[in-house]
């Protein structure tokens, strides 16, 4: 049975729950609680002081700019602002915060009762689906373990090592609630949310939202129910950390979830961990057992009271969200509504906007992000921003193209030679000789050549079968490395045979 046949009898038989838990590291310039540095990177252990390494008698202070930017947050995702809550001790014994606790938000988040709207095309046309929030609080991230050995991870580990750098820097957590009658899109609404979210984010300008450094992760919560039964036990797969694999993930789990329940096997609420060169999921602790983290109020932090004048302030900021910036796209390039999710859905929209405002026409910057680009992200298996081509090497490479300089096909060799680490695009075209043969001379030797190897073909051209000078265009082509004008080689070529196309 194929993939796509074992999805579809999944949902034929099963309905889908799913819920998201994101984590979101604020753009912050130093942590939550004390002046360190909140950049990404430095040595091990550098961005560290008395309070994020918890010696005794340091004392936490809320960072005000992270407080904000969370308030921010919670507007944009429509929802309620508390006017009181405070910070509470999650403790556990796990080395990755110094502390043996971490400061977090439990019964009192600062934002709650929010939803964001996506759009997913469906087999009848672009749907919206309204993914309701939970909560939307404050905590501060955990420090990063490398265990040697053991293929990465602590089982088999010989040794581990810990970096504090992270730890104590501002982490948001947006939940959602339980996601339902997505049906067969629910792998589609769960990434359309994931970049629905980093997309407002960005607009926001709270956080980077770089999936691969860290600073956005989702973990994934998974359950499958037959109709009129109750909701089935999820599973929790942790740490998803690009917008591809939380598709895959919801996809992988739903198939594993449908095999075991059709075998008559027990679903058991556990984490589970993403392995991105399978797709799959495997096992990585039971959460049958509720966790006792024995939440108590943080005593060393005032409670946080924003007021109401605070709030509309700040809801003042807000800047355009990414839904109505589409729609304004959409109008101003004069595109449908389903073109304009097939750009979202490839990730193409901001690169293309990028490379508009960068000087390229909207329909050359469409042409290589949906064209050439994705067709190369996808033989990288990455995402389209992962390329290292800039909109500015595309404004280069367009105005050798008007010029005359480069063809659309050298032009593709050009941004090869740029994917593959070969330099700019001066240097790439430079070191491979890559300009358009324009000189007549030039071509005209390289015609009369094509045509002494095949004299059959001029007489066909002057007889009237114009067709045959495919061959001898094709034959320059050749000798000149694909770097002729075919449009000007074809009329030098009737011009000396004395036929009028």
């Amino acid at each position: 049975m194929t993939t796509t046949s074992a999805f579809e009898s999944v949902i034929g038989e099963f309905d889908p729950i799913i819920g998201l838990e994101t984590h979101i590291e604020l753009g912050t310039n130093s942590k939550m609680f004390c002046s360190c540095s909140a950049e990404f990177g430095g040595d091990p252990n550098t961005h560290v002081c008395p309070v994020c390494l918890g010696l005794p008698g340091s004392m936490p202070v809320v960072n005000r700019a992270a407080v904000e930017s969370t308030i921010r947050m919670g507007l944009a995702l429509n929802c309620s602002i508390a006017s009181w809550c405070r910070f509470a001790r999650k403790n556990y014994f796990y080395p990755d915060m110094p502390k043996d606790y971490q400061i977090s938000q439990y019964d009192e988040p600062l934002c709650f009762d929010g939803y964001l709207d996506v759009t997913v095309v469906t087999d009848d046309g672009p749907q919206i689906f309204r993914v309701e929030i939970e909560r939307v609080h404050m905590e501060e991230d955990t420090g990063k373990l490398t265990h040697a050995g053991g293929a990465g991870r602590i089982h088999g580990a010989t040794h581990s090592l810990v970096d504090y750098n992270r730890a104590g820097i501002p982490l948001i957590e947006v939940v959602t609630k339980p996601i339902t009658g997505t049906g067969r899109y629910a792998p589609e609404v769960a990434k359309a949310y994931v970049a629905e979210l980093r997309d407002l984010m960005r607009a926001l300008g709270v956080s980077d939202v770089r999936m691969e450094e860290g600073s956005l992760r989702c973990d994934v919560n998974v359950s499958l129910s037959r109709d009129g039964e109750p909701w089935g036990t999820r599973t929790e797969t942790k740490n998803v950390n690009s917008l591809r694999s939380v598709e895959r993930a919801v996809r992988s789990e739903m198939l594993r979830q449908a095999d075991q329940l059709r075998s008559g096997e027990r679903i058991i609420q556990e984490t589970r961990h993403f392995h991105e060169e399978t797709g799959d999921t495997t096992s990585g602790r039971s959460k049958e057992q509720a966790e006792d983290y024995r939440y108590f109020p943080e005593p060393d932090l005032v409670p946080v009271a924003p007021s109401a004048e605070w709030i509309e302030q700040l809801r003042t900021t807000l800047p355009e969200v990414p839904s109505v910036r589409r729609v304004r796209l959409r109008d101003s390039w004069g595109i449908s509504d389903f073109e304009m999710q097939s750009l979202v859905n490839a990730g193409a929209l901001n690169l293309i906007e990028s490379t508009i405002n960068a000087g390229v026409s909207e329909q050359a910057a469409r042409k290589w992000w949906t064209g050439e680009f994705s067709r190369i992200a996808k033989e990288r298996d990455c995402e389209l921003e992962d390329l290292s081509v800039t909109p500015a090497d595309i404004l280069e490479v367009e105005i050798l193209i008007a010029s005359g300089d480069l063809t659309d096909k050298i032009a593709r060799t050009v941004f090869e030679g740029v994917l593959a680490g070969d330099g700019s695009v001066t240097a790439v075209i430079d070191a491979r000789g890559l300009k358009v043969v324009s000189d007549d001379g030039a071509l005209l030797a390289a015609i009369e050549q094509a045509l002494a190897e095949q004299p059959d073909v001029a007489e066909k051209i002057k007889s009237g079968k114009i067709q045959a000078a495919g061959a001898i265009v094709g034959a320059v082509m050749k000798l000149t490395k694909g770097q002729a004008d075919a449009a000007k080689v074809r009329a030098l070529l009737f011009e000396q045979l004395g036929v009028t196309e």
